[in-house]
């Protein structure tokens, strides 16, 4: 795949503009940026799926089987896992449309000949002939232990992880283009993802928030540069990519320092060198008799040797090569705002049983103190948000009892999120949780967070998940929280605000819950306990 001279935009907003891309067999390439940088609209791009504004993308060969894998998580009404699985692979296309040539060449249409041998090619490409027994084996390995006819919208947050994956794991795309295809994966998941694309023939391009993924898999790294307005493509994987990001950084803000230092040296030059010529002038006027001419001759001659050195001094100035001023990124600087402290003992289950179909959690007798920094990790469907539901008194127990203790306030990322999907405007639906603020407090806050002016009179509902993701941070920092629990915080945050919000939250003193498959994250942040899940049961 080679794409040159690509650019798109949002409204009269520039994304990216010149990029070129060369996606050969093999390249793992990871595609970095803040949120609304452009990766999913380049992806998309890429795929064929939006119209190219400026560019041309072209194939080799032509008939290369692209599959753009977006990371889903709403599942669609009377799809099965079989239908779910045709369809991300792109045989259940590809399979329509060798009915529909197959129907025209029974017809005796013309031309129907080739199109048939052409839809049948794809169809195999695309391993069709035995999706059906790969996708049984693959359903196994994975845990995945639900029949293939049974629907999607029943599955549980697990299942429907390990289905994503599964459709991932049995495509044979050309060119592979995957949209965080990290979010919502456990360990295992991850483990098994890495295997997969460091194992690919074909060319892929990803967007990934998971830095220990990216550090495994990509061998080149394009960055989407928003505040500079400039497309770089880096060689060598993720940790070398960062090395030179920050060398390049460091070097363009010494150029520019020794551009300005030395343009303010001419500058200050030249207006010394007019000051004494000035001042020679003044002199010249006020001291020389009107009959001493050859005095008023030699204060005259100096006053012009300095208007020259002046002059020359300017055009200097003017000669040198001008260096641009690095423009500052955004930064995302949050602070968790604390609520008063509650009681000792923040919240607490006594043998307590949850039971939802085939699952059951516990029994499980946990107390969570005041201040407790709490890691909480487990595979996918293990049990761990309905742990976290059971403990702040969301779901009804079957057995055993549960209670949060007195002054608990509880700040929760997720749902804070859900909060933004409605059809008010972002101002609106923000104010209406803080309708103390006043609307400029509200949009200061906002800007703060990425959400500017564009962006606050949006129907919330149409803002990306990073925005909301963004939004929901700002919630938890005009609301105060003792008690901050973050299931999957790092979904949908771009990588340089994932990095701030692990600054937040080592200066929050309040008590943590925190979900993440997010291993550097793990690492970062600091805990005093790690309660594993398994199968329902917890430990630690």
């Amino acid at each position: 795949m080679i794409g040159r001279e690509l650019a798109a935009g949002h409204g009269d907003r520039i994304l990216f503009s010149g990029l070129d891309l060369v996606v050969a067999p093999g390249d793992v390439i990871g595609l970095v940026g803040v949120n609304g940088a452009g990766k999913t609209t380049l992806l998309r791009t890429l795929a064929g799926l939006v119209p190219l504004e400026g560019g041309t993308v072209s194939l080799s060969p032509p008939t290369a089987n692209v599959g753009y894998l977006p990371q889903e998580r709403e599942r669609r009404a009377g799809e099965s896992v079989r239908d779910f699985l045709a369809r991300r692979t792109g045989v259940g296309p590809a399979q329509a449309a060798m009915d529909t040539a197959a129907e025209r060449l029974a017809e005796g249409a013309p031309g129907s000949d080739d199109e048939y041998a052409v839809a049948l090619e794809r169809w195999l490409d695309l391993g069709g002939a035995d999706l059906e027994e790969r996708a049984e084996q693959v359903a196994t390995e994975l845990g995945l232990t639900v029949a293939l006819d049974h629907p999607m919208t029943a599955l549980s947050g697990g299942q429907a992880a390990r289905a994503g994956m599964a459709s991932l794991l049995l495509s044979r795309y050309d060119i592979f283009l995957l949209d965080e295809p990290t979010n919502d994966l456990d360990l295992d998941g991850l483990a098994r993802l890495e295997e997969f694309v460091r194992g690919l023939r074909a060319g892929t391009v990803l967007v990934s928030h998971d830095r220990e993924f990216l550090t495994r898999t990509v061998g080149k790294v394009l960055e989407l540069d928003l505040a500079q307005q400039k497309v770089n493509l880096f060689g060598g994987g993720y940790a070398a990519y960062l090395e030179e990001r920050e060398r390049a950084r460091r070097h363009a803000r010494e150029q520019f320092d020794e551009y300005a230092d030395k343009k303010d040296d001419l500058l200050e030059r030249a207006r010394m060198q007019r000051a004494w010529m000035e001042k020679g002038v003044r002199n010249a006027r006020r001291k020389a008799p009107d009959n001493d001419k050859i005095a008023k001759s030699h204060r005259g001659e100096t006053s012009e040797k300095q208007a020259a050195k002046a002059r020359q001094t300017e055009k200097l100035i003017e000669r040198m090569d001008v260096v641009e001023e690095p423009r500052k990124e955004w930064e995302l600087r949050m602070e968790i705002a604390a609520a008063p402290r509650a009681g000792a003992v923040v919240a607490t289950l006594r043998d307590a049983v949850v039971r939802r179909g085939d699952f059951t959690l516990g029994p499980v007798t946990l107390q969570i103190d005041w201040a407790d920094r709490v890691a909480i990790t487990g595979a996918n469907g293990s049990g761990k948000s309905t742990l976290l539901a059971a403990l702040l008194g969301r779901i009804p127990l079957d057995e055993g009892s549960a209670a949060l203790g007195p002054g608990v306030v509880v700040g929760e990322i997720d749902q804070a999120r859900g909060l933004f999907l409605g059809d008010q405007s972002l101002m609106a639906a923000f104010g209406a949780e803080v309708p103390q603020w006043p609307d400029a407090e509200v949009r200061t806050l906002l800007a703060k967070f990425g959400l500017k002016s564009a962006h606050v009179p949006r129907p919330a509902a149409t803002l990306s998940p990073g925005e909301r993701t963004r939004a929901a941070l700002a919630l938890l920092q005009a609301r105060g929280v003792n008690l901050l629990v973050l299931d999957e915080p790092t979904n949908h945050l771009d990588l340089a605000a994932i990095e701030q919000l692990e600054s937040a939250l080592a200066s929050y003193t309040g008590t943590l819950l925190l979900v993440t498959h997010d291993r550097r994250m793990l690492d970062a942040v600091a805990t005093d306990r790690h309660l594993v899940v398994e199968a329902g049961r917890v430990t630690g």
